[in-house]
């Protein structure tokens, strides 16, 4: 990976025209680090936005391996990669789309064993998960370490984005008290269309661009939800 210095902005020149963000912004995307936690639908689109974006540093985090019923909302894979590990092939996707980008493969997912060793070496966490427990451990372990991370979660025509452990200090806990109750609930498949994951991804990325770059209103201790079967929002602080 080039040092951000020797960069050429002109890569990034539709972003720095804007001027919350500018050169000086671009250079603090460039110097920065975001692991995200899944890579799946949310994590295709998160991970290609940042990429994208020029986030210096991304770790893709996911022990899973890409399935036929991914394809459907998944856009990082194609039929040719079925039953190879996501985050290998992830990796090769979006190098492609930039030399500038540094990646590092966590195939073993995020567990309780190294989730503190991995999580301490990122500036920022992306949740692109699909369970509460990985949830938990990752708010058990950014609130720990001091760490902002970004919330992100679908089903069917809806989905949710929220920051949390930022400035104002909340939490996953104070969203989903029921900790012990939710853990403990069977998993199971849900439907889902594949442009639900597009559209929180990408607002995922949005908010990450905006807590690294120092840009905007993240969404600090505020639940954004969608629901694109009928087009309506709702904000809720909690």
């Amino acid at each position: 990976m080039q040092h951000s210095n020797d960069i050429d902005l002109g890569r990034y020149s539709r972003q720095t025209m804007l001027r919350e963000i500018g050169e000086e912004g671009q250079r603090k995307l460039l110097s920065s680090s975001v692991l995200i936690v899944g890579l799946g639908g949310l994590g295709a689109a998160v991970a290609t936005y940042l990429t994208g974006a020029g986030v210096g540093r991304i770790g893709l985090c996911d022990p899973d391996i890409v399935s036929l019923s991914n394809l459907q909302r998944q856009v990082l894979y194609t039929e040719s990669q079925l039953g190879l590990p996501k985050v290998e092939e992830a990796a090769k996707r979006l190098q492609a789309q930039s030399s500038v980008t540094r990646f590092d493969l966590y195939p073993d997912g995020l567990t309780e064993e190294n989730a503190t060793e991995i999580l301490s070496g990122y500036d920022l966490l992306v949740d692109c998960t699909d369970n509460f427990a990985t949830r938990y451990l990752i708010d058990d372990i950014c609130h720990r370490l001091g760490k902002p991370w970004v919330y992100g979660s679908i089903g069917e025509f809806r989905g949710q984005v929220a920051v949390m452990n930022h400035h104002r200090q909340r939490r996953y806990t104070d969203l989903y008290p029921d900790r012990e109750e939710l853990c403990g609930l069977p998993r199971k498949t849900a439907g889902v269309i594949g442009a639900v994951p597009g559209v929180i991804g990408a607002i995922e990325a949005s908010e990450a661009l905006k807590l690294l770059a120092g840009f905007g209103e993240p969404l600090d201790g505020r639940l954004f939800s969608i629901d694109l079967l009928t087009l309506t929002t709702s904000t809720i602080e909690f």
